[in-house]
């Protein structure tokens, strides 16, 4: 085993993710969350709360970042491998790094509805993601069969500090899936409110208990 491994040893396996204690001090505290906590739970979404549901995608952030950087024919090939080109829903984590290097200062969602046409993008810290989700847009939408589909900002909550926009995604990720699985729809969604942001972190720890992660 690697020192690694022991300076930081795992907290939860769940499926394809790996949650290390180094993960989960991200929520005990005011710290920006990485891309290993927002993937983990929009796999919990896929694969337990909306199993039932194959209308919904939920792309993590790691995987929407290799579909900024990959070339035209490995992109179609992702979006078959996750059968993307069928999907009414599909709900995507953009930050602002355009490079193969980890980085990046924030997080946003984009949500692709096919009835709509419409890409839907919701940044909690005005309008700070809007180029990186136009270009976003452009570089997937021939292979989403959606040429003609528009990108739509709408107005959300705005984080009250510095670093809770992962948090505000995956709240708003909550809230938007909950409104397509009940309306099958993105439109007219519903506002959230702070109350539903300062409780998330506990909530996102409770459920990695409940999954039998280490806390």
């Amino acid at each position: 085993m690697s020192s690694y491994s022991h300076a930081d040893p795992i907290a939860l396996s769940f499926n394809e993710t790996c949650l290390r204690m180094s993960d989960i001090q991200l929520l005990q505290g005011p710290h920006w969350l990485n891309d290993q906590i927002i993937s983990f739970y929009y796999e919990y979404l896929e694969r337990v709360k909306y199993k039932n549901n194959p209308d919904l995608l939920f792309v993590p952030p790691e995987v929407a970042q290799c579909m900024k950087l990959t070339d035209d024919g490995e992109l179609e090939t992702l979006f078959n491998q996750l059968e993307a080109p069928k999907k009414p829903f599909i709900f995507f984590v953009l930050n602002d790094n355009d490079s193969t290097h980890a980085g990046g200062t924030h997080w946003s969602l984009l949500v692709f509805s096919r009835p709509e046409k419409t890409f839907f993008h919701f940044d909690s810290w005005g309008s700070s993601n809007t180029q990186a989700s136009h270009q976003f847009v452009q570089r997937i939408k021939d292979a989403l069969n959606c040429r003609n589909c528009h990108v739509k900002a709408i107005r959300c909550l705005q984080q009250a500090n510095g670093y809770d926009c992962g948090i505000h995604v995956i709240c708003m990720t909550d809230n938007i899936a909950d409104n397509v699985n009940r309306y099958e729809c993105v439109e007219g969604v519903g506002p959230l409110h702070h109350d539903i942001i300062s409780a998330k972190r506990s909530d996102l720890l409770k459920l990695i208990q409940s999954l039998g992660g280490k806390i």
